[in-house]
């Protein structure tokens, strides 16, 4: 058998149950209530590092009853008052390239220079404007049509007011269709709008993917995951949190993590 399946046959021995065909909830891995789904989708590589990730979440919730659902503790996990966040960010930096957001700060930062162009624009026909006040000459233009709506939303269906009218869909994307004669300064200030909703958006999420990280079930999870991966590498970015996760570990305070472990580096498990 392969390391995954000796390891996958080491979970069935505990009551767990493990998937390997589904979508894992959109992760690589998934862990709840006593079942680990890892995803048809995840890379070969990365196969037995996400068993252990969503197995350490396991032994977790053995440990910290309620950690699935209040994402834990760092004192009980690494059974200490010592201060492990910082560390702990450092390995979690350094096994999953999502927690840096690389790709959505990036996003971020080309939308903050396209506003940064548009701003300059209106302001070439009107020197005045400042994007943290109303916009006066706009809001004038905008009162009583149905260009107001896209102030605060990028598309709209305007419904008929009578049964024999149609229905009418305006769009950030077809201003200059939709209203003929609006002025391009307008535009670029609806423009403006739609891309800070999306700037503020991005920011939204890189803040929920870092809470998220931050929980100490993750971090626990990608401590574990990193320590199989790199021991050394984690020994040297996080001294004090490896000191004291392998003297637990060898205590048999992380109860069937240790052989798990073993099978994941052996590659091999008798029943």
């Amino acid at each position: 058998m392969t390391t995954e399946q000796d390891l996958i046959e080491y979970f069935k021995t505990l009551g767990l149950e493990v998937h390997t065909t589904t979508k894992a909830r959109g992760h690589l891995g998934f862990f709840l209530d006593k079942r680990i789904d890892i995803s048809k989708n995840t890379p070969q590589n990365k196969i037995v590092p996400t068993l252990l990730h969503e197995f350490a979440h396991y032994i977790h919730s053995k440990i910290e009853e309620d950690s699935a659902k209040t994402g834990g503790t760092i004192r009980i996990i690494f059974k200490t008052d010592e201060k492990l966040d910082e560390e702990l960010i450092s390995v979690t930096n350094f096994i999953d390239e999502h927690f840096k957001c690389e790709i959505l700060k990036k996003h971020k930062e080309k939308l903050k220079t396209e506003i940064k162009k548009l701003d300059i624009k209106i302001k070439a026909d009107y020197p005045d404007f400042q994007r943290s006040k109303p916009f006066k000459e706009f809001n004038n233009a905008a009162k009583g049509n149905n260009l107001r709506y896209l102030l605060k939303f990028d598309r709209v269906r305007i419904m008929p007011a009578f049964i024999w009218e149609k229905e009418k869909i305006i769009s950030i994307n077809t201003l200059e269709q939709d209203f003929p004669n609006l002025k391009p300064a307008f535009a670029d200030y609806l423009r403006l709008k739609s891309l800070i909703r999306k700037q503020r958006r991005i920011s939204n999420r890189i803040s929920k993917i870092k809470r998220y990280y931050k929980r100490p079930t993750e971090l626990f999870a990608r401590f574990v995951e990193a320590f199989y991966t790199d021991e050394e590498k984690v020994k040297q970015i996080a001294p004090t949190t490896y000191k004291i996760f392998t003297d637990l570990l060898k205590s048999g305070y992380y109860l069937e993590l240790s052989q798990a472990l073993k099978i994941a580096h052996s590659g091999l498990f008798i029943v």
